[in-house]
């Protein structure tokens, strides 16, 4: 699958029925039902995360040009991606309004009016919203899209730097909860100077390792500082009588998030989907004939209650096909867990049940720890998801310590570390004498002595090179 990817997660889309990409307008695709389903389960995973301290609100799509243009630097991030609305109906609009590519400039000006007092902080919302970016670059279903579908953006604002650089942790902690829960290693980087979002003091990046060896950003968490208080004039009046700036922070997932547990855990049969977000985590095939049908239906029926009541999401296949072809179907779709029930089966109080990860067939009694036993199938599977990707993840981030190395690791399909000194244009020009991209600091060398990959100046960091998507 490593050699082939692109073509694979391209079929996989339309053969699981996830999205299709037919829709007239590139870089734009539908929701296909088991797709959305997916989708569902993990907004609803991302939504539980964030519901514990955050408020979830919703914002217009659309954005005046006037306050769009106020931060100058967020905009000119945004300049070559961002579309415009000219007209409603036949009249020409007074002002254009961009589809919002990102919401820092459509919500700060709210939080402007909103906060007035220290007790209105911290001011901590976030919604899950769709974006538009105009890609120039080649568009890729659920990768590299013009119409972001799943845009998770919280949007903080605090009295102190402290506690602003305190949820920058609090947004990491989150990240990694929902990235951990789906089995996705990652990596995480402070992104360097030239490469963090406009208008952020600093940005922290998760990416993930694909198969094919580049790296897919899957979350940002960016420390705004008083960029934007001072722009859109959002102060608060402290304890003391005295207006101050509020500090800020924005943090942003997407579909990158589905992209990547389907891409990172599929094999050559198809999907494999973690349990959290799998549309039905058991499915049953019955095994029927004319004789003892009824009989095996109902015990399917009875099956489905039973795990229902244990909180699980069941389907019965009953469609007038062969078991073969379901088999593939639910192989294909990444079921974690299938129960196969026929005559014979039912008459030895068993029932045949296959992890999607193994494949291999388990002998289970039809009795008062069925629910447990399958329980524990589901929470191994999902282990062994996780323990598999962690071990790709681990054995592709490879170290260089010559720069001619990095090149040829990088088309090995590896994430490259090396010792860097920090300077942004010597991380620039390495940029340049690789061809690839520099996502940013890894860690910081406490250990002196150690000298980066192409200036030879002393070290301060570990930085990772990567081909990116």
């Amino acid at each position: 699958m490593v050699e082939n990817f692109s073509e694979w997660f391209h079929d996989i889309l339309e053969e699981a029925n996830i999205t299709d990409s037919r829709y007239p307008i590139k870089g734009m695709a539908v929701w296909m039902p088991y797709g959305f389903q997916i989708r569902k389960y993990t907004t609803n995973l991302i939504k539980e995360v964030y519901d514990r301290d955050h408020e979830e609100v919703l914002f217009p799509l659309l954005v005046p040009e006037a306050e769009l243009a106020k931060e100058g630097l967020h905009v000119k991030g945004f300049e070559d991606e961002v579309y415009w609305v000219t007209h409603g109906g036949k009249t020409q609009l007074n002002e254009k309004l961009a589809l919002r590519p990102t919401s820092e400039t459509s919500i700060y000006p709210m939080y402007s009016l909103w906060i007035r007092s220290h007790i209105d902080l911290p001011l901590k919302y976030y919604q899950i919203v769709n974006t538009f970016r105009y890609e120039t670059k080649h568009t890729r279903p659920l990768i590299r899209v013009r119409e972001i579908t799943t845009f998770k953006e919280a949007h903080t604002a605090h009295a102190s730097k402290e506690e602003a650089d305190i949820q920058v942790q609090e947004h990491i902690e989150n990240y990694k909860e929902i990235f951990d829960t789906l089995g996705i290693p990652y990596t995480l980087t402070k992104r360097p100077e030239w490469d963090k979002f406009p208008g952020a003091d600093y940005t922290m990046a998760f990416d993930a390792i694909m198969p094919d060896g580049k790296t897919l950003q899957i979350g940002t968490i960016h420390n705004l500082g008083q960029t934007f208080a001072k722009t859109f004039d959002i102060t608060f009046e402290d304890k003391d009588g005295e207006h101050k700036l509020v500090y800020q922070t924005c943090a942003g997932l997407s579909d990158r998030v589905i992209a990547s547990a389907i891409g990172i855990h599929g094999d050559e049969k198809g999907l494999r989907l973690p349990p959290e977000i799998s549309p039905k985590q058991i499915t049953i095939i019955p095994i029927l004939f004319k004789k003892g049908k009824e009989e095996v239906l109902a015990k399917c029926e009875e099956l489905k209650k039973e795990f229902e009541a244990a909180g699980l999401r069941v389907n019965i296949d009953e469609r007038d096909i062969r078991p073969g072809k379901k088999f593939y179907d639910w192989e294909l779709k990444g079921t974690p867990i299938k129960l196969e029930l026929g005559p014979r089966d039912l008459e030895n109080n068993k029932t045949i049940a296959m992890r999607r990860d193994q494949l291999e067939k388990i002998e289970l009694d039809l009795d008062e720890n069925l629910v447990s036993n399958v329980i524990r199938l589901i929470d191994e599977l999902n282990e062994n998801l996780a323990e598999s990707a962690k071990e790709f993840h681990t054995d592709h981030i490879k170290f260089a310590s010559d720069i001619d190395e990095v090149r040829k690791l990088i088309e090995e399909g590896n994430v490259v570390a090396v010792n860097w000194c920090g300077d942004t244009d010597c991380g620039e020009k390495i940029e340049e004498i690789t061809g690839y991209s520099v996502l940013g600091i890894y860690e910081e060398l406490e250990e002196a002595g150690k000298k980066c990959i192409l200036s030879d100046e002393d070290a301060k960091y570990v930085a990772l090179i990567a081909k990116t998507y």
